[in-house]
């Protein structure tokens, strides 16, 4: 049983890795991309996946000392890791909503929405393979940060499916506000992150209620 659980807990920190070196590629495709093409919902895209780096290391940091030592509250360097990104899904949630005011009202239009398309799609089939591994793995080890985790990688999963339906939308109809409205909805999603994060660091609880509400079932 001892060797199944320390498998368990390197597949665990083998798909935080992966959601790290997946999130610093998808940011710095997003963010070139929506540059070149002025598309604010693929740039913000990107950086909300700079942001998600920040929480994946403080996620392996917490399946490693869950493993060491299966003490189930945030040390000092997670509460830090937590605080650190409440901070800029706070400041990209108010950057965003200032660009969305401009744009709505200089009437901008991105370029083109084709690599939103194209970036969204492959994120939606990574997130939810990953979030179906890490519940699969959270529920074997009976551990609910591991659980809760996947339910946040969920929240990625809305946030890509928000990213294809705005881009979608824009290149069959060229809707003018369509990518406007589509970063209206990231900035949401990054709100109610932040608004987590600190909760967490304030409570002490690795628990994410911001898609599972606790309850595994509804990841």
């Amino acid at each position: 049983m001892e060797i199944d659980r320390k498998k368990l807990f390197k597949a665990a920190y083998i798909l935080s890795m992966i959601t790290i070196i997946y999130n610093i590629a998808e940011g710095g495709l997003s963010t070139a991309l929506g540059y070149a093409d002025e598309t604010l919902a693929l740039f913000g895209f990107g950086i909300d996946s700079f942001i998600e780096v920040i929480s994946g290391f403080g996620i392996a940091h917490m399946i490693i000392r869950l493993r060491n030592n299966g003490f189930e509250y945030n040390d000092r360097f997670e509460t830090t890791a937590l605080k650190i990104t409440g901070t800029a899904f706070y400041l990209l949630t108010l950057g965003l909503i200032i660009t969305v005011i401009i744009n709505s009202v200089t009437g901008h239009t991105p370029e083109t929405t084709f690599w939103g398309i194209v970036i969204s799609s492959v994120s939606i089939i990574t997130m939810y393979f990953l979030m179906r591994a890490k519940l699969s793995t959270g529920l074997k080890l009976g551990s609910q940060p591991i659980i809760s985790d996947a339910g946040c990688t969920r929240v990625c999963l809305y946030m890509s499916m928000i990213l294809l339906a705005s881009s979608g939308i824009y290149e069959l109809t060229g809707f003018a506000y369509i990518d406007s409205i589509g970063a209206a909805g990231l900035a949401f999603y990054s709100f109610r992150e932040g608004r987590e994060c600190f909760e967490k660091a304030e409570s002490g609880s690795l628990s994410c209620s911001c898609s599972c509400g606790g309850d595994s079932s509804h990841c």
